[in-house]
């Protein structure tokens, strides 16, 4: 499966902690009151390990007792479900005395709030058997002890063979028939069968019920009568037996609120729990958490890439400073490949982990409380819909510009790739003006670009701060170092990249060679103003003499006779019109 943050964090050892961490994740706090209390149950156990393992084997023991709650209300229960809720009911004394004890302080809050519910779990205790039945129907499913009622029915069916034995030995001496026997079927009951040959012997009081080729059956009026007691005690048993379990259930769901309550608890203590561990394994620290909209971090990192690199390979951690007044939008250009997309995201995750109560991958985190994180990332599309790659860009950019507010954290990767260079430049330039100027949607901003152009606003906006990722070249060969640095970068590597990803070398020669066409027309492309749009035109000769040069490099001139070399030259000649 592909790693996700849920993946990376979802430690959990109940199903109702990873039901709530899926919700936490989706919903993170906007009070920094919740934020900070839940900090503090995740800094209890991150400080204290063993204490924390003990927590995790206790709550390995839970079953899902908000499921269960759950069948039990809609009368979908069997006797197993009750006795999974009876023995969660039974861990909840061990968990509160573990943390309401020395060394925990926050966490003995949160446990105290626990509802033991010992009488409705010696209920339970007291009415179904350990290892109950699947099914109600099939009976032994409520405890000897708990029902005189149903004790005297099942006494009188469970003791039916001794009876059928003692009857048959008395049936036997006062008729003299010794081969006689007492059977049972679904069809006819019990009976009493004969064999012909001592058919003369038969008591004047057996009934004939069914003749065979070789024997006849009989029927007393005892023996009639008991069948109906012990059948008749068969069916009250699984009608008794399903009243007592219904009435068990209904006794449960009275306290319905308490046991959804003690299922929240343990759901987030569980949660603390798991939060404590990612923090120890992946040595994350507390975010501190400001009322003022600044964003500062210190060696942050991706919390899922960091968890994915090869044995050995360290994540390059970054830095950001963020402050509204100073430092609002942060123009990041660099090479494909180089990070950063990586670094937005990583900044969009550590801001959700920060409000759901997590500590956070970074050496030191200072946050400003976010009302909402918008991203413009990826390409996609809705052509079912009739929405182009385009359109959909355009249309994620619009929802955030119209409901972006000052305290929102944008994360912009690309804007304007999916049409012409300057439509496409154009509305990058305006959109980041437009972020700028206008204080309602003015939140911290991390826009990403190949649009180097852009690099230009930081002289005349002066909250908008350029920075790019750190390039080293050798030669033909270019390292990217992840490293997130002041200042604005002149080219993307893309024809680089395309190298390295495999692409025909006549592809990526003839690409070099309109890539210096183009760069060699330098018509002051920096200095752009919106709604400038210089004049480019590729040199239409370069082509051809690109094609001429790769001609010649394929000739071996060591090899070849003065007559080949004037035949070559000609047929060159002739190729390119020369």
């Amino acid at each position: 499966d592909t790693p996700t943050l849920l993946s990376v964090l979802d430690f959990t050892a109940t199903p109702m902690g990873s039901r709530m961490m899926k919700q936490w994740l989706q919903h993170p706090l906007l009070s920094r009151k919740q934020i900070e209390y839940r900090q503090k149950c995740v800094e209890e156990l991150l400080g204290h390990k063993n204490e924390r393992n003990k927590l995790h084997k206790l709550l390995q023991s839970i079953f899902d007792m908000e499921r269960l709650l759950g069948k039990i209300v809609t009368g979908r229960a069997n006797g197993r479900d009750v006795i999974n809720l009876k023995n969660s009911l039974a861990i909840l004394t061990p968990i509160k005395q573990l943390l309401t004890a020395k060394p925990f302080t926050i966490l003995a809050k949160t446990a105290n709030e626990i509802n033991i519910l010992d009488g409705l779990k010696k209920e339970i205790e007291n009415a179904i058997v350990e290892a109950p039945p699947n099914s109600i129907q099939d009976g032994g499913l409520i405890k000897p002890g708990f029902s005189k009622e149903l004790d005297d029915l099942r006494d009188i069916a469970d003791h039916g063979k001794d009876w059928i034995v003692n009857y048959q030995q008395r049936e036997r001496a006062s008729t003299g028939i010794s081969s006689l026997k007492i059977s049972y079927n679904k069809v006819f009951g019990y009976y009493i069968e004969v064999s012909k040959g001592h058919i003369h012997l038969v008591p004047e009081h057996y009934e004939r019920k069914q003749t065979l080729v070789n024997a006849e059956r009989y029927i007393t009026p005892e023996l009639k009568e008991y069948e109906e007691k012990v059948l008749s005690a068969e069916e009250q048993i699984q009608v008794l037996e399903r009243e007592l379990f219904e009435e068990l259930q209904k006794r449960v769901m009275t306290r319905a609120r308490d046991i959804q309550a003690n299922a929240r608890i343990l759901a987030a203590v569980d949660i603390a729990c798991a939060l404590a561990e990612v923090a120890q394994r992946n040595d994350y620290t507390r975010p501190v958490l400001v009322d003022e909209p600044v964003l500062s971090l210190t060696d942050s990192r991706h919390p899922v890439v960091e968890t994915l690199l090869p044995l050995g390979e360290r994540f390059t951690p970054n830095d950001l400073e963020m402050d509204p007044e100073t430092s609002q939008i942060h123009i990041i250009t660099g090479p494909n490949m180089s990070g950063k997309s990586t670094f937005l995201r990583q900044v969009g995750l550590i801001v959700v982990l920060a409000q759901l109560g997590s500590f956070v991958p970074a050496r030191a985190a200072r946050i400003g409380m976010v009302d909402q994180v918008f991203t413009r990332v990826g390409a996609s599309d809705n052509l079912a819909g009739g929405e182009s790659t385009f359109l959909v860009e355009m249309v994620e950019t619009a929802k955030i510009l119209n409901n972006a507010t000052a305290r929102s954290l944008v994360l912009l990767d690309e804007i304007g790739r999916g049409t012409s260079t300057y439509d496409g430049l154009s509305i990058a330039w305006a959109v980041t003006e437009y972020m700028h100027q206008n204080p309602q949607v003015a939140g911290k901003t991390l826009f990403a670009t190949h649009y180097h152009e852009l690099v230009a606003l930081a002289d005349t906006l002066p909250r908008v701060k350029n920075f790019n990722v750190a390039v080293r070249e050798h030669g033909q060969d270019v390292v990217f170092l992840r490293k997130i640095v002041p200042g604005g970068a002149d080219k993307s590597y893309g024809i680089h990249v395309a190298q390295m990803a495999g692409l025909p070398p006549q592809v990526i020669r003839r690409a070099g060679a309109v890539l210096a066409s183009l760069t060699s027309q330098d018509k002051g492309i920096a200095t752009i103003e919106v709604g400038h749009e210089p004049d480019l035109q590729v040199d239409l000769f370069a082509a051809r003499e690109q094609r001429l040069r790769e001609d010649f490099e394929q000739i071996e001139t060591d090899n070849l006779t003065p007559i080949e070399a004037l035949n070559l030259l000609d047929k060159l000649k002739k190729k390119h019109g020369l």
